[in-house]
């Protein structure tokens, strides 16, 4: 299967961008995560999502206070908790390289986290918006979160429009394929590791994801990534060297200085 090269490129963060030094405290993180999104779920009345809009002021949740709790009891320093994935910088100058805009999405909190993550490791300069837990209402895998992240990147979202986002848990998967049902955007979700690959084998029939859409090494999924975008770029100038005898015949149907040459 060939991958639509990427237009837009977002990342979700732990487990994806960075990983836990203690993989205990990133497994603590999910698990309150997932309870947090499943009492939400029983405890609130179910809305028409036709009618939502990534507009919305983000009202403040209980889920927050959980969040906020964790992370005041660690209180250590972000580079003694995580540290990007190996690879990912690779991965980031490339898309840096071809100046396609990139974000970050993640359920995590940004303030005392999340931001402080990405100045520590120098990954603030790739990412053009950032949206965390303090930002959406919905976290994933509802596609709010990833949704207030497109629209910062580009306001207007078009057919045209391809969307990559990688991320390492099945919500995620989830998140990225439910974003098509609100944009015209073509979305490319990514399995970074087992327990997303899960999900894209589940989904694999229904939304023609396969072996293709995971990741187990980001160096090997770089130089992947470059062979799509330069075959995209071969792809432009091709449809353009076609275009330009039409171009040049029109113009000297009407008589333009191309026709005196």
């Amino acid at each position: 299967m060939t991958l639509p090269a990427p237009t837009i490129v977002l990342f979700d963060m732990d487990g994806t961008t960075v990983r836990h030094i203690n993989p205990r405290l990133l497994g603590l993180l999910e698990v309150l995560d997932d309870l947090s999104f499943k009492i939400g779920k029983l405890f609130t009345r179910a809305k028409n999502d036709a009618a939502y809009s990534p507009d919305h002021e983000p009202k403040r949740s209980k889920s927050l206070l959980v969040h906020r709790a964790l992370h005041k009891v660690r209180r250590k320093p972000v580079e003694q908790i995580v540290q990007p994935c190996p690879g990912i910088y690779a991965l980031l100058d490339l898309v840096a390289e071809h100046e396609l805009p990139v974000g970050i999405v993640s359920n995590g909190l940004g303030k005392g986290y999340g931001h402080d993550i990405l100045v520590k490791f120098g990954l603030d300069k790739y990412f053009k918006t950032a949206i965390f837990r303090e930002d959406f209402s919905k976290s994933k895998p509802h596609p709010d979160p990833l949704l207030r992240a497109l629209k910062d990147l580009k306001p207007t979202i078009t057919e045209d429009d391809v969307v990559w986002y990688i991320g390492d848990r099945h919500k995620d998967i989830i998140a990225a394929l439910a974003v098509e049902e609100h944009l015209p955007a073509t979305v490319v979700p990514f399995a970074y590791g087992l327990n997303a690959a899960m999900a894209v084998l589940e989904k694999g029939i229904e939304h023609k994801l396969g072996p293709d859409n995971i990741i187990m090494n980001y160096h090997d999924f770089a130089v992947r990534t470059r062979e799509i975008l330069e075959q995209e770029i071969k792809l432009k100038k091709h449809d353009g060297a076609e275009r330009r005898p039409d171009l040049r015949f029109e113009a000297y149907n009407d008589n333009s200085p191309i026709a005196a040459e």
